[in-house]
């Protein structure tokens, strides 16, 4: 996309390049990366392609009741774009859960919105579009596919588990590691998400969930013929910290790096980590969350450029501002 620069010449008109910048993933990491990006420059074309395989809380509810599409991670996303306050928007939108009201108990207003909006209108892109619109995004959401799909994997004892609620909050022994994972049923990347993608300058993958946030929205077929031929460079934002109780995945930097592009056509061209020395309180706050520091190892490392710097928030977490001014300096 050219932008139009206001200052012309007779007979002459000067136009402006917006670098193309695509955030990969799903949930809460992907609207920390589209945090950043927003606050770094207005002459950027932001879009974020999003996960399709979510399956637990109101999400899972409302596709077995709805036969739908995922909703949630996609209506993060959107209000991530927004210019208004997100942390607002996400408590009006997403944390509110609805109580004492019948069948609406534990669903949010944005995930009804995107699924009553749809079977209303039976367009699922156009009710993501109306969502954007209701809150003046900057940018544009692609879900990876309009297929529906979930998120399965096989452990290395070789039993499989299906679904990406099982996978994010296991109940099988979390000694076992993930081998593997794929879409069941197969899924095709919807064309507009794969045009993006290729037009890309910058594709930044995460931060979130190795497999059930970033892997997952790698799956669909088409996504990496779309990586291979973008002339975009890779970048991991890996942040810190993993759920221990969470996926049973890579437990150091290096192991999810070489995991990540095992799913990509090629090489991630940068890394980039949370080196941020926690204090008491924030230990405290890491324990209470049952997160545990993911070790950077750069030393195994050696072929992959690692920038760390420190984007924690006060009193521990990700912070959007302190990563923003990060990525400014890498875009």
């Amino acid at each position: 996309m050219l932008k139009r620069d206001p200052s012309t010449t007779v007979g002459m008109t000067t136009e402006k390049y917006m670098k193309k910048i695509v955030v990969v993933g799903g949930g809460n990491g992907t609207a920390i990366s589209l945090n950043a990006i927003k606050k770094i420059d207005k002459d950027l074309e932001i879009s974020a392609v999003v996960s399709m395989s979510d399956s637990g809380g109101s999400t899972g509810r409302l596709r077995k009741e709805f036969d739908t599409l995922p909703p949630g991670d996609v209506m993060r996303a959107i209000l991530a774009m927004s210019p208004y306050h997100y942390p607002l928007l996400k408590k009006i939108f997403y944390r509110n859960r609805f109580e004492g009201v019948g069948k609406l108990d534990k669903h949010n207003l944005g995930n009804l919105f995107l699924v009553l909006t749809e079977k209303y209108n039976s367009d699922y892109i156009q009710s993501i579009r109306a969502l954007e619109q209701s809150v003046d995004a900057v940018g544009k959401v692609y879900p990876v596919t309009l297929n529906k799909t979930d998120l399965v994997a096989e452990l290395d004892n070789n039993d499989v588990v299906k679904g990406e609620a099982e996978l994010d909050e296991p109940e099988y022994d979390k000694s076992l590691r993930i081998k593997k994972v794929w879409l069941e049923p197969k899924a095709k990347i919807y064309e507009d998400a794969k045009k993006v993608l290729k037009d890309a300058d910058y594709i930044i993958f995460g931060p979130g969930s190795l497999y059930t946030s970033i892997v997952a929205t790698t799956l669909a077929k088409g996504f990496k013929e779309a990586i291979e031929s973008a002339h975009a460079k890779l970048i991991y934002v890996s942040g810190n910290a993993r759920h221990i109780n969470g996926e049973t995945g890579p437990k150091v930097l290096s192991e999810a790096v070489q995991e990540l592009e095992n799913y990509l056509p090629r090489k991630l061209d940068m890394v980039v980590y949370n080196n941020h020395n926690l204090n008491t309180k924030e230990k405290e706050f890491y324990n209470s969350r049952g997160w545990e520091i993911v070790p950077c190892d750069e030393e195994n490392l050696s072929d992959t450029k690692v920038l760390q710097g420190d984007f924690e928030r006060n009193g521990g977490g990700l912070c959007d501002e302190k990563l923003s001014k990060i990525l400014k300096e890498v875009l």
